[in-house]
């Protein structure tokens, strides 16, 4: 009988590449990454502070702080103070973002409170509720004012 496509006389061979993955190996492994997911049906509360990527699917309630890149998925419910680099929203959130790179609002997104960030990308059908504030927050030098900014 042969055993996994081998031939009837051949035994399995031991330094043959596996057959199947696991998904660990698709799986980004640079120092600093963490692949974090806050499920459907689960509920969180208090201060999350991270490196690498996180999704929330649940709820959440309280604090985020990164400098990398966090994901609200959609059907989440997230009443939070969020500080990261990158924001994608796909589901609600209720809260003040600020990002030092770049927001992504997704439909169906819904954000009720106020946004800043140097970027801002909002897709057609979000509801957004509050102000938004553009400036780079990442230290770089701004560009001069339009007109020279020079008064005599």
């Amino acid at each position: 009988m042969a055993l996994l496509g081998g031939k009837k006389d051949e035994a399995p061979s031991t330094t043959s590449k596996p057959l199947f993955k696991r998904e660990e190996d698709f799986v980004s492994t640079r120092p600093g990454d963490i692949h974090t997911l806050l499920g459907k049906g689960s509920e969180f509360e208090g201060k999350l502070t991270f490196e690498g990527q996180v999704r929330i699917d649940g709820k959440f309630s309280g604090q985020i702080f990164t400098k990398d890149t966090i994901v609200i998925g959609d059907g989440a419910r997230v009443q939070a103070e969020i500080n990261a680099g990158t924001v994608i929203i796909h589901g609600t959130v209720e809260g003040n973002v600020k990002a030092t790179s770049l927001i992504e609002l997704k439909q169906p997104g819904r954000v009720k409170g106020n946004l800043e960030a140097p970027a801002l990308s909002m897709d057609r059908g979000v509801i957004f509720e509050g102000t938004m504030k553009m400036e780079n927050l990442g230290g770089a030098k701004q560009p001069p004012p339009p007109g020279g900014g020079d008064k005599k």
